[in-house]
């Protein structure tokens, strides 16, 4: 490190000790704007809980063509997510969040995943809305489906698909998937063979959630944790359709050790804890609310977020600068968050950001800034408990920069080794 860096930092950290988610179409059923006042929210068959989760985006296309900004019209939609808790029912939360106008769902559908666009033969399920076959979901609304009979078990792929007469103008949805979805012309929402779905993209579209009852979690349990963050918890450079973000190498840990929990990934890539972006969601402080406490079964939030505050006013910042972010006002977001959290009885697990050093944020400044707020997540006590994230994956030859090993290639997000060590970093005693 150069002396200038050592000064900045020494002098950010010193700033600091002075603070502190029928097939055959039906007539369509209207959905309330929140999910909570949906007429399907409970069930006899038990208490819903989060299994998979997806933060929901506006329209954008910040890095090339996705299918957002022009949305569907006579299509179908499949989407492949793999849920971390099982049970015998299961339906999904829709969301238009981000839509200008209603948005008519014709029918969908919830299958074994096969592989590729294909499901299981005879694992087809019609999914309904108040008992009918289609939906319009109103601008700005989220709602769930009924619940169908539908035995999963966590770690287990599902496949959801939407067929969407459209048109249904752009879509929300999310941009970073780190899977393949797949596209077809025309209806084929039963279809078990993938040959008519021969467009793909790696983004979810008005998917936001997929809940099940009925499983070994008791009705009174609150163990499920969300991981809310930026590109990092969103899984950015592990690889395509492994699965291999860091929340899902820490429900493999929890189910390997015999006590399996939900763990539902609400990181949005791009996302800062004080900013609104037109890309990249809202402000963690202000879509912390609809994202995370509105979620079933929770006890646990972890905290990762902060880069994009940090890096984002320079010029590598996608869209263009954002406002510059001082130290004290990251932390102030985060205290925002943490009583926000406190207030829903949720337990928050802070986490310190992880290198920098040789990626498009590297400044003396921002590594300054960088350390000075991991001092503070260190030290402050302000959350429940702390991972030390920086240090589980940073090079102990050179602990500004991520291991080689660990290093997606871009020198700031891991790739699979360092998400798999970050889940590794955490107390699952804490959970």
């Amino acid at each position: 490190m150069t002396t200038g860096t050592s000064t900045l930092r020494r002098a950010g950290i010193a700033l600091l000790t002075t603070l502190t988610l029928a097939t055959v179409p039906a007539t369509t059923a209207t959905a309330t704007p929140a999910s909570a006042g949906s007429a399907t929210a409970t069930t006899a068959a038990g208490a819903w809980h989060g299994a998979w989760a997806a933060s929901p985006q506006a329209p954008a296309a910040p890095f090339g063509p996705n299918w957002s900004q022009q949305g569907f019209t006579d299509q179908t939609v499949r989407q492949i997510v793999r849920v971390t808790a099982g049970g015998t029912r299961a339906r999904i939360e829709l969301t238009n969040r981000y839509g200008t106008t209603p948005l008519r769902v014709t029918g969908a559908t919830v299958a074994r995943t096969a592989e590729g666009g294909a499901v299981e033969p005879g694992s087809v399920r019609a999914l309904t809305f108040g008992g009918r076959g289609s939906v319009t979901v109103p601008a700005g609304g989220t709602l769930l489906s009924d619940g169908v009979p539908f035995r999963t078990k966590a770690l287990e792929s599902v496949t959801v698909t939407l067929y969407l007469a459209g048109p249904t103008g752009p879509a929300t949805f999310h941009h970073m998937a780190s899977a393949t979805s797949y596209r077809a012309s025309g209806d084929h929402r039963a279809d078990t063979s993938g040959t008519a779905f021969t467009e793909t993209g790696t983004s979810w579209y008005y998917l936001s959630g997929v809940e099940v009852s009925g499983g070994p979690r008791g009705a009174a349990r609150r163990d499920g944790i969300v991981a809310f963050g930026d590109s990092i918890t969103d899984g950015v450079g592990s690889t395509t359709d492994a699965d291999n973000r860091y929340p899902d190498e820490l429900a493999e840990r929890l189910a390997a050790a015999g006590r399996p929990h939900a763990v539902l990934n609400h990181g949005i890539g791009g996302n800062q804890v004080t900013n609104d972006t037109t890309w990249a969601g809202e402000a963690a402080v202000t879509r912390f609310r609809k994202d995370v406490l509105t979620e079933k079964g929770v006890g646990t939030v972890i905290l990762l977020e902060g880069i994009n505050d940090i890096g984002g006013s320079g010029p590598a910042f996608p869209g263009g600068p954002t406002p510059e972010v001082s130290v004290n006002r990251l932390i102030e977001g985060h205290r925002a968050l943490i009583r926000q959290a406190h207030a829903h009885g949720l337990k928050v697990v802070g986490a310190t950001l992880t290198p920098i050093k040789g990626s498009f944020y590297d400044s003396p400044e921002n590594e300054a800034k960088r350390e000075a707020f991991n001092e503070w997540v260190r030290t402050s006590g302000a959350y429940d408990t702390v991972v030390d994230l920086d240090r589980a994956v940073a090079d102990p030859a050179d602990p500004d920069r991520i291991l080689p090993a660990y290093d997606s290639g871009d020198h700031l997000h891991p790739g699979d080794a360092g998400y798999r060590a970050m889940a590794e970093a955490l107390d699952l005693d804490g959970f």
